[in-house]
């Protein structure tokens, strides 16, 4: 059943929800029940935020549609009650052209925001007693807020729109009491005294100039009281889109560490230069305002005193938005080994890109980025410092002629360090700093010289911190302090925070943890393999609120003789490089502490193995444990010497555990691989991902084939 059929049967209280949605009158209930089959069919998002060309298509088939609407009532004519609605449905027709015609995809916004909140409730009525569920903290935004927004946004797009009629009627005043104040001038200068009938006129003519200034004077006022009125209005709008900008930033910096958030930047794009437009026609207006006491003014005339004071104030909050509007769309980002943002290497090419959210330039203005790293590095005495190399300007330009995304794409640019004073090598100088050079926190800027219709500014725009190395080796230490940058730093810009990097809570540091797992293996830790590293931390009474210093996590050395997040990311390592498939899959059980291990398995059945990360091996490996029972059913523990990636890299795990034997008493090799924990099969769990075995049945062979497998003595 259509959409719109749906919501006709729906029960009262959800049918005045849907009357509200239509009250504002940025689509008319009428349009939206005459062309409801149409309208549902559309793709209206596609339209309003990546092709403006389909918005116009669009805007154009639906004026089309109506037309053809109004002639069949129109062929209607003897039914006297469909007059009303004849009447009704063009006038809405006139308004959606009055409204959308200059911005057909402000009206594909407008009824993929009403489509979208009509699922809303007829979702929530067939839900019926349900209790609503609250949206994660991560989510991108409620429809709450984006109905507030565009609701506020569509109130004054139709007030500046209302406003150029009362500033058109103002012009028409000021020319018409000029006009008659110059033909009183001149009426006085030619009656003589004498001239009865003339002087009558002439009192005429000064009590209707009288009567225009007042209305003049009135209108002067109402229309400078609706500015003041819209500039609060704008106040208000952009303390909200500040709101959302910095939501979307605090979702970008958790992507970066490898949350799922989304980060799309369409909607506030659309919104940002949507406002811009209206403060941009109503300086226009001003411009326009700003001309009429040039033709007729008397003393203390509001627009000569009030104008000035207005236009600063707009001027103001236009640039305020503009400089809120520049932002780095994506963080800088080498395209290998990893892929990890914000960790550099000297001489290797990444990219980093900014954009401008408001999508209004002066095509005869050149709009030139620059690119600057640490351009207050005067305040950090001991930091390295760098060259950008090639260039270090580029021109903001248009990404797509369909989408027209206003952005400054830095590809394979690098960084070069520059030869410290007197040492002829690169470093820190004789100013040797506090901070380790995986602690040096170092910003790249960007500084743009905006133009349009006449308002000049300098945006400026900052990528988060970046952590610069010179050796693959220290990769991994180098995502640590981003890791805990990003966790713990309130302030985004502070680059002196590995002065005194406070604390985290394990409930901070868990999630980021499986943040790293999620991102890089496609899946997260459940709380059995959280709860046995945070023991590994903080011991085994770890809770929540427990503390984990910076020095525990990147500095102290664990049983593996690396810190605790070396011993991690070479986990993760192994994980993406030899056991994706298996790990994915659940296969693999991982974090498992010895004594839990043991408790798992002892009530199983002989030759029920798991798989656990080894905590001795300093880059990562994994061991098989298994349990058997002796002559008096005395469980008897056995683990394998950990694999690493040397040795995964001969051969795979699956056949490991596939062709793996172990030497018994009678020097007959057995198998003692049986079930994985719990009771899986071990050929049921691990078949699709053995190797094929070839076997070559050529007469001619003068070989034996011969098979790689892993062989134990038991233990004495």
């Amino acid at each position: 059943m259509a959409l719109w059929q749906q919501i006709q049967s729906l029960d009262s209280v959800y049918l005045d929800q849907v009357h509200c949605l239509y009250l504002e009158d940025s689509l008319p209930m009428e349009v939206r029940q005459y062309l409801s089959h149409w309208i549902e069919d559309q793709d209206w998002r596609y339209a309003a935020h990546s092709d403006s060309s389909q918005a116009c298509c669009l805007f154009h088939t639906m004026q089309d549609m109506l037309d053809d609407e109004l002639g069949r009532l129109e062929l209607n004519e003897e039914d006297s009650s469909k007059i009303v609605v004849k009447h009704n449905l063009h006038r809405s027709k006139l308004q959606l052209q009055y409204m959308y015609q200059d911005h057909p995809e402000k009206l594909a916004a407008v009824i993929d925001g009403l489509l979208t909140q009509e699922r809303a409730i007829l979702l929530a009525a067939s839900a019926g007693s349900q209790p609503a569920v609250e949206p994660p903290s991560g989510a991108s935004m409620t429809s709450s807020q984006r109905h507030n927004i565009e609701k506020r946004l569509d109130e004054m797009r139709r007030t500046v729109q209302g406003l150029r009629t009362s500033i058109d009627q103002l012009e028409l005043l000021e020319d018409t009491c000029g006009f008659r104040l110059q033909t009183q001038r001149i009426l006085e200068r030619t009656t003589t005294s004498t001239d009865a009938v003339q002087s009558q006129r002439t009192r005429e003519m000064q009590v209707m100039l009288n009567n225009l200034n007042v209305c003049r004077k009135v209108s002067q006022q109402d229309v400078l009281a609706r500015i003041q009125e819209l500039l609060g209005r704008s106040d208000t709008l952009r303390e909200l889109l500040l709101e959302e900008r910095d939501a979307w930033k605090d979702r970008q910096r958790r992507a970066c560490i490898g949350d799922t958030c989304d980060t799309s930047l369409g909607q506030l794009e659309t919104w940002f230069t949507a406002h811009a437009e209206d403060l941009f026609h109503l300086l226009q207006f001003l411009h326009i305002m700003e001309a009429l006491p040039q033709k007729l003014t008397y003393k203390g005339d509001p627009l000569t005193v009030q104008l000035p004071q207005l236009k600063n104030r707009l001027q103001e909050q236009i640039v305020f938005l503009l400089k809120s509007a520049f932002v780095v769309e994506s963080q800088p980002c080498m395209p290998f080994p990893n892929r990890r943002p914000l960790v550099l290497k000297t001489s290797q090419k990444f990219s980093v890109r900014v954009r401008l959210l408001v999508k209004l330039l002066d095509r005869n203005h050149s709009a030139e980025v620059k690119i600057e790293i640490d351009r207050d590095a005067a305040d950090f005495g001991g930091f390295r410092r760098f060259n950008i190399l090639p260039s270090n300007t580029k021109t903001l330009t248009m990404d797509n002629p369909q989408v027209q995304e206003l952005v400054c794409d830095f590809k394979h640019i690098m960084l070069k360090e520059q030869k410290s004073s007197g040492s002829g090598k690169g470093g820190k100088g004789v100013n040797e700093g506090l901070l380790s050079i995986l602690e040096e926190l170092h910003i790249i800027t960007f500084t743009l010289d905006y133009c349009y219709q006449g308002i000049k500014c300098q945006l400026q725009t900052s990528t988060l911190p970046v952590v610069i190395v010179s050796n693959p080796n220290q990769m991994s230490p180098a995502w640590a302090s981003i890791l805990w940058f990003i966790m713990l730093s309130k302030d985004p810009m502070n680059q002196r925070f590995f002065s005194k990097p406070p604390a985290a809570t394990w409930a901070q540091l868990s999630t980021v943890l499986s943040w790293q797992f999620a991102a890089t293996t496609e899946r997260n830790l459940n709380s059995e393999q959280l709860k046995m590293l945070g023991e590994k931390l903080c011991g085994s009474s770890v809770v929540a609120e427990s503390t984990i210093t910076w020095n525990q996590f990147s500095k102290e050395l664990t049983t593996a003789n690396v810190s605790f997040w070396a011993w991690m990311d070479g986990i993760i390592l192994l994980i993406r490089e030899h056991l994706l498939e298996l790990w994915k899959n659940g296969l693999i059980m991982g974090f498992v502490s010895r004594k839990r291990e043991r408790h798992l398995l002892k009530r199983k059945v002989g030759g029920t193995f798991l798989l656990r990360f080894s905590e001795s091996s300093p880059n990562g490996g994994i061991t098989c444990t298994w349990v058997e029972y002796d002559n008096q059913g005395s469980p008897k523990f056995q683990a394998v010497e950990p694999y690493t990636k040397d040795d995964l890299k001969i051969l795979s795990l699956p056949d490991i555990i596939r062709d793996y034997h172990i030497l018994a008493e009678e020097n007959i090799p057995e198998n003692p691989f049986h079930y994985l924990y719990p009771d899986i099969d071990r050929d049921e769990a691990f078949g699709p991902y053995y190797s094929e075995r070839q076997e070559d049945l050529s007469e001619h062979r003068k070989y034996l084939k011969r098979r790689l497998i892993r062989v134990s003595h038991p233990r004495s």
